[in-house]
């Protein structure tokens, strides 16, 4: 009886799309930077990608942080705990120590994309449009 090998994983791959746009251009670039990133990661180049995916979410939840503090968004705090924990998991993730595998990326990739995508459309989206009402005249 022949053995048959697992099919290849197809990676879990998200792109950016315009859906994902909260309406503030510098956070949307970043956000579009960051879906490359997870993209880009694979088995070959994961600890560089890594690398400059968590450089990168650093400068983003600054970046998003610094725009909710100058406007005075009054949910930067619950905001400041979604960052918190995502860096949590992250870190948590990461320190397994467990080989990287093409499972482990995929499972990567996978918990990237979908919390991307949970927290833009909800609570980056959130501020998004508190802030164009914000900024129309009362």
């Amino acid at each position: 009886m022949t053995q048959l090998s697992p099919p290849p994983i197809k990676p879990f791959a998200v792109e950016w799309r315009e859906g994902f746009s909260i309406g503030i251009e510098q956070l949307d670039r970043e956000h579009r930077h960051l879906f490359s990133l997870v993209l880009a990661l694979n088995l070959d180049s994961v600890g560089q990608t890594m690398e400059k995916l968590l450089d990168y979410v650093v400068i983003h939840f600054s970046d998003e942080q610094n725009a909710m503090d100058r406007s005075g968004y009054p949910a930067l705090e619950q905001h400041l705990r979604l960052h918190e924990e995502f860096a949590a998991k992250i870190a948590d993730f990461l320190v397994t120590g467990d080989d990287w595998t093409e499972e482990r990326v995929q499972e990567l990739r996978r918990f990237l994309n979908k919390w991307l995508i949970a927290h833009i459309m909800t609570h980056d989206m959130r501020f998004g449009k508190w802030l164009a009402n914000e900024s129309k005249p009362h």
